[in-house]
C-alpha cells in the first residue's frame, strides 16, 4: 500500500500562565497593528498611485516602524509573527488577485481570533514540550493526541478565540498510508432537512446544531444587550454568548470530521456539486439553516482527506439540473418546486428527490473524470 508525506497541523489547547497571556497579549496587538498598517499601506498605493506594493516592501516598511519611536513597542514581541503576518497578507492579496476572495479586510480589536505564527527559530521543542521566543517556561499543552513519532515542528500558531481559550495548531511532517483501492464511488446530494443525501439511498440526518442552543443563544444574546458598552459586565455576557457559539461550532465540526472520513475510507470516488454558497445565504429564509449546515467547510474536508488518502473528488457544475433529471431515463422536468420531495417520471419511474439527485450527480461526477467537463445539458 502507498504511502505519502504531507504537511500535517495537529491542534491542542494550551493554558497559559498569566505572564505568557500577557505576552500573547501583546503580541496578538503588535500582529493586527502591523496587518492593518500594512493593509493601509498598499490600499493608499493603489488608490493614490495605481501601485502595487509588494511583499519585500511591507517588510523593509515594518523594519522602519520598530525603529519609529512613536512604535519601537513593536519590537518587544518575536519578529516571527509579525513577519508572518505580513505573508499572510500577501496571500490575501493573491487570492484576490486571482479572484478567489474578497479585498482583504482590516482586523477589529475583539472581532476576530487572535492569533500568531511562530516559525522554527522562534520556538524550541524538546522533550515534547514547546517554548516560545521571549518566553520563560514552556507552555502548559494538553495532548490529547500524540503527534507523529519523530516529527519535528516546522512552525506553531497560537490563538485566542472570541470565547478566551487559547489553541496552539503544530504543523509536522506525517507519513500517510493511502486507503486500499476500491471500486465504490458516491454521489452526494446537500440539502437542509435532510444533510446529505447519498446516492445509495442512505439519508444522512441534519444535527441542527445552532438550533439545539437557540433558545440558550437569545437568552444570552438579550442580557448581553442590556449591558452597558464598556462595562465589565458587558464583557462577561459578551464571553457567555462566544462560549454557546464556540460549543456549537465545535459540535458541528465533529460530525462533519467524522462523516467526511467515513465517505473518504469507504469510497474511491465521491461526486458533489460546486455550491455558490455565499450567494445562497443571501435567501434570509434560509440563511441561518445554510450557514448552520456548513457545506463549504464539509466540502474542504473532503478534499483534503481524499487528497492524503488516494481518493478523488469531483464537483460536477452548479447549474446542472440533478434534481429535475430522472436518474432512470434522463428525461429532465420542466419545473420541480422545493415542496416536491417525491416524484414520478413519465417513464414509471419513482423517485425520491434527494437521493435521485444524488445518483445524478454520481453520474455526472463519473462523466467529468471519463471525458472531463462538459455534463451540464444545454439551456435549450
Amino acid at each position: 500500500m502507498a504511502s505519502r508525506v504531507v504537511k500535517r497541523a495537529f491542534k491542542y489547547r494550551f493554558y497559559p500562565t498569566d505572564e505568557q497571556a500577557q505576552q500573547l497579549a501583546r503580541t496578538f496587538g503588535c500582529v493586527r497593528y502591523v496587518y492593518n498598517r500594512a493593509l493601509a499601506e498598499r490600499s493608499r498605493a493603489w488608490t493614490q498611485e495605481q501601485r502595487r506594493i509588494s511583499h519585500a516592501e511591507t517588510d523593509k516598511m515594518l523594519t522602519a516602524w520598530k525603529r519609529d519611536p512613536e512604535t519601537e513597542w513593536l519590537a518587544e514581541p518575536s519578529k516571527g509573527p509579525l513577519q508572518a503576518t505580513l505573508r499572510n497578507l500577501q496571500g490575501a492579496f493573491d487570492k484576490f488577485w486571482r479572484k478567489l476572495t474578497g479585498y482583504p479586510k482590516f482586523k477589529k480589536r475583539g472581532k476576530s481570533k487572535d492569533s500568531a505564527t511562530y516559525f522554527s527559530n522562534c520556538f524550541t521543542y524538546r522533550d515534547g514540550r514547546i517554548k516560545l521566543a521571549k518566553q520563560s517556561e514552556p507552555l502548559d499543552i494538553v495532548w490529547s493526541r500524540p503527534l507523529p513519532e519523530g516529527a519535528e515542528p516546522s512552525q506553531v500558531t497560537v490563538s485566542k478565540d472570541s470565547a478566551g481559550r487559547y489553541h496552539i495548531s503544530i504543523l509536522v511532517e506525517d507519513t500517510i498510508a493511502e486507503h486500499a483501492p476500491t471500486d465504490t464511488t458516491v454521489g452526494i446530494d446537500a440539502g437542509i432537512t435532510t444533510l446529505y443525501a447519498l446516492s445509495t439511498g442512505e439519508k444522512i440526518s441534519n444535527r441542527r446544531h445552532e438550533k439545539k442552543d437557540r433558545a440558550r443563544l437569545a437568552k444570552a444574546q438579550r442580557v448581553l444587550a442590556k449591558k452597558q458598552k464598556g462595562s465589565a459586565n458587558r464583557a462577561k455576557a459578551r464571553l457567555k454568548v462566544a462560549r454557546i457559539h464556540a460549543r456549537i461550532a465545535d459540535r458541528r465540526r465533529d460530525h462533519l470530521h467524522k462523516l467526511s472520513t467515513r465517505l473518504v475510507r469507504e469510497n474511491q470516488v465521491i461526486a458533489i456539486e460546486d455550491l455558490s454558497v455565499r450567494n445562497m445565504v443571501r435567501n434570509h429564509s434560509l440563511a441561518r439553516a445554510i450557514s448552520d449546515a456548513s457545506w463549504s467547510e464539509f466540502r474542504s474536508m473532503l478534499e483534503y482527506k481524499a487528497d492524503w488518502y488516494g481518493r478523488t473528488v469531483v464537483a460536477i457544475d452548479r447549474f446542472y439540473p440533478s434534481s429535475k433529471s430522472c436518474s432512470t431515463c434522463g428525461r429532465i422536468a420542466d419545473k420541480m418546486p422545493l415542496n416536491i420531495r417525491d416524484w414520478t417520471c413519465p417513464c414509471g419511474a419513482v423517485h425520491d428527490r434527494d437521493v435521485n439527485a444524488a445518483k445524478n450527480i454520481r453520474a455526472a461526477g463519473l462523466a467529468v473524470l471519463a471525458c472531463g467537463d462538459g455534463v451540464r445539458p444545454p439551456r435549450s
